[in-house]
């Protein structure tokens, strides 16, 4: 029996061990599952968030920036309208972006991230207005506020810029209006620097297969992943928010990742309760095995009690010690016959744990196995993620294209129907010109300016029926008015004639002016000249029609042997005599100019006034 209740400890010892060992690995599962858990409902709320923002923005795109940022732009226009801004600031950044190529938007919005909610300010006396506009308006965390001076144009990049031929750089895949916010993304993000590369794989052999293209620091797949000459990295997100396109395609396809999620927090819900459920059992069981086997060893503490007990107590000698022989012989037996059971029962313990171990092993490969086959799962979800994606946008793409196609069919039939009809007043109005005259003219005019002359026609006709003059009144007014025509023409054609004989006329008395004006310069020129040469003195006198000037120089003394000086530079005496020579040159060939010139020999000695 003690042996038994030994035999029964150590079972119950290895079982308590096996739950022990069981309940821990459940305790680890269940750790890990609320860890994944609470990533899971971490992402479930940021999709409801995002998915929030996108139904709000469907009327403001403005609102993928914050839900705040209509009411914090409209804080900064009021404030700029009352005068608080030396230069209004810029932003969000990635309100006044947009993408040349969509396929790019999550690289993009990857690269620059909380730039696109940045603000950009031209001093520190703005930037303190719009942080007191951003107190009173935002809730929560506030965008980033760059302080750096305005420039009216953008950046020279060319000598820094990375330039490859089959990639753009962030700042090529971008259009940007404002040149403050090129310069603001340039000076704080360097996307001139920056490779835009849509396949991972080409963007990994691109910056890692060799040396980088020149002046470039760093590439971005369409997948958002960074690719840096020694390093890379994956994006934590899948999708853009604030700069993609198609705002119904991303909340449709937000709507879907919102229903996996909730089925595969449904799921996750049923493992966990399965799980605990399966921790309750092992707890049970092992709470039973540990009071079992504290039953167990009491028992064994007993027996051991008692058989020291008795190996104390001396046996009265036995009369028949035959039958004393007989009862050792049998029990003997059973001893061998217990020990045989023993090391049976032994070694198929031993052969149950080499299989329990090799079920343990196996069972950790199988773990190893499903959890490979997870990550390998989750791949594929991803994949399957985006073929979804690529379905639904190209169904957008179908359903757009059919409306399109519908519409443009039933323009074709109402255009038909249009043009039949067209086609019946044709034929009447064939019909019509038919009966009129039989033969059918042929006309230059278009369709347009014959409508117009119908019409005008019509209204002529109309107005004459309603003036129902007599026909012969109205037949003597049309010869007069046709007299009156050719009367009038004839006037016309004199008159132009006259023109034109007048215009002639002008023209050769024209010549002949400035024939006149050359000989008038001449005589006045050689009046001149005769005058000064009384003196001894020389001079020249330049005329310029074209600008109406007149240019006089003197030189007193002998003219070869000096040259002509400037009016300016003659004393007092020579320029009243040089100015009494140019008065009686201007006499010679026009009326008098001047009335009276009084005291014009003021200056003059004794010689230049005789000769005066």
């Amino acid at each position: 029996e003690l042996d038994n209740l030994e035999h029964q400890s150590s079972t119950l010892s290895q079982q308590i061990d096996q739950y022990q060992h069981s309940c821990s690995r459940m305790k680890e599962e269940q750790g890990k599952m609320r860890k994944e858990f609470d990533v899971l409902r971490r992402s479930i709320e940021a999709n409801k968030r995002t998915l929030d923002t996108m139904m709000a923005s469907r009327s403001n795109r403005l609102r993928r920036f914050g839900d705040q940022m209509p009411e914090l732009l409209s804080g900064i226009e009021e404030a700029r309208r009352k005068g608080q801004f030396k230069h209004t600031p810029r932003g969000p950044l990635g309100y006044l972006i947009s993408l040349k190529d969509p396929e790019l938007a999550l690289a993009v919005e990857v690269c620059l991230k909380s730039l696109l909610r940045a603000f950009t300010c031209d001093n520190y006396e703005d930037e303190k207005v719009l942080k007191s506009i951003m107190a009173k308006v935002l809730r929560g965390p506030r965008p980033t506020i760059i302080t750096s001076q305005f420039l009216p144009r953008v950046h020279d990049t060319r000598r820094r810029a990375v330039n490859h031929p089959d990639y753009p750089s962030v700042l090529q895949a971008l259009d940007i209006e404002d040149p403050v916010v090129a310069n603001c993304l340039i000076d704080h993000r360097g996307i001139e620097c920056i490779l835009l590369i849509k396949n991972r794989t080409e963007a990994r052999r691109v910056m890692q297969g060799g040396t980088p293209p020149a002046h470039c620091t760093q590439a971005f797949s369409k997948d958002g992943d960074q690719i840096y000459p020694n390093r890379s990295y994956s994006a934590d997100q899948s999708r853009a928010n604030c700069l993609s396109g198609d705002v119904e395609e991303e909340i449709m396809h937000l709507q879907r990742e919102l229903e996996n999620q909730n089925a595969q927090e449904a799921r996750f819900m049923q493992q966990k309760k399965k799980l605990d459920e399966d921790l309750k059992q092992n707890e049970g069981l092992l709470r039973r095995a540990s009071m079992e086997q504290k039953r167990t060893n009491d028992k064994v503490t007993k027996l051991q009690l008692e058989l020291t007990d008795l190996k104390n107590v001396e046996e009265p000698q036995s009369d028949d010690v035959r039958l004393l022989e007989e009862d050792l012989l049998e029990i003997v037996e059973k001893i061998s016959s217990k020990r045989s059971e023993f090391e049976e029962a032994k070694a198929q313990m031993a052969s149950l744990k080499d299989d329990y171990e090799k079920a343990e092993q196996e069972c950790q490969q199988h773990k190893d196995r499903i959890s490979t086959i997870v990550e390998e799962a989750d791949s594929v979800k991803d994949e399957l993620s985006k073929a979804d994606q690529e379905v639904m946008k190209c169904k957008h793409h179908k359903k757009h294209y059919d409306e399109k196609r519908n519409a443009h069919l039933a323009g074709i039939k109402n255009l038909e129907a249009q043009l039949k009809r067209k086609e019946e007043e044709v034929e009447a109005s064939v019909a019509k010109a038919t009966q009129i005259s039989p033969d059918r003219s042929e006309v230059s005019r278009t369709a347009k300016s014959l409508d117009s002359e119908i019409n005008r026609l019509k209204v002529k006709i109309s107005t004459q029926q309603e003036q129902q003059e007599d026909r012969e009144e109205v037949v003597r007014q049309f010869h007069e008015a046709l007299e009156s025509y050719k009367n009038m023409s004839q006037q016309m054609k004199n008159l132009n004639s006259f023109i034109k004989c007048l215009d002639s006329v002008m023209i050769h008395r024209l010549q002949i002016y400035a024939d006149l004006r050359q000989f008038l310069s001449a005589r006045c020129k050689y009046y001149f000249n005769s005058m000064l040469a009384q003196r001894g003195y020389s001079g020249s006198m330049a005329f310029d029609h074209k600008n109406e000037t007149l240019s006089i120089s003197v030189q007193p003394g002998q003219g070869s042997k000096a040259d002509l000086s400037d009016m300016r530079s003659l004393s007092g005496g020579e320029r009243s005599f040089s100015t009494v020579c140019f008065v009686l040159s201007l006499w010679a060939i026009t009326e008098a100019p001047f009335r009276c010139l009084d005291e014009f020999d003021v200056y003059m000695d004794m010689v230049n006034r005789r000769i005066s």
